[in-house]
């Protein structure tokens, strides 16, 4: 079975929460690159457990929606396969493993890095930036 990923893609006034995080000693990746909250399942969670876990232990948000699944692409490590969703929360982000996060802040739609870690995440991204439904 291939390892099962989670990613939140947060969006509010017209900006969308993403965090920088550090790479070094991989194989696949180095650098420093963009990313959404979210992670790896444990064995035996569900998906929508695993991206609330994850959620809580990277930006500390204990109060979300999920608002939508949006899809399951190809994840940054090969063989990976993140669910990817929409969500929503009043809370802010904070930094709650410095350790591999420099940072989480809200970017413009206007305004998107286009260093991130999962190149279909991006695309994502960039697609409902240029979408009303979200945005409007």
């Amino acid at each position: 079975m291939l390892p099962i990923c989670t990613s939140g893609i947060f969006i509010r006034d017209k900006k969308i929460l993403l965090g920088l995080r550090s790479y070094s000693g991989l194989e696949y990746i180095d650098g420093d690159f963009r990313t959404t909250p979210g992670g790896r399942c444990d064995e035996g969670e569900e998906v929508e457990a695993t991206l609330r876990r994850e959620i809580e232990e990277e930006v500390g948000f204990k109060t979300f929606e999920i608002k939508e699944k949006l899809g399951v692409v190809p994840g940054a490590k090969k063989g990976d396969m993140v669910h990817v969703f929409i969500c929503d929360t009043a809370e802010e982000p904070i930094l709650m493993e410095p350790e591999k996060f420099k940072e989480w802040k809200w970017f413009n739609i206007s305004a998107i890095p286009d260093n991130f870690i999962n190149p279909h995440i991006l695309k994502i991204i960039q697609t409902l930036c240029g979408s009303s439904r979200y945005f409007d």
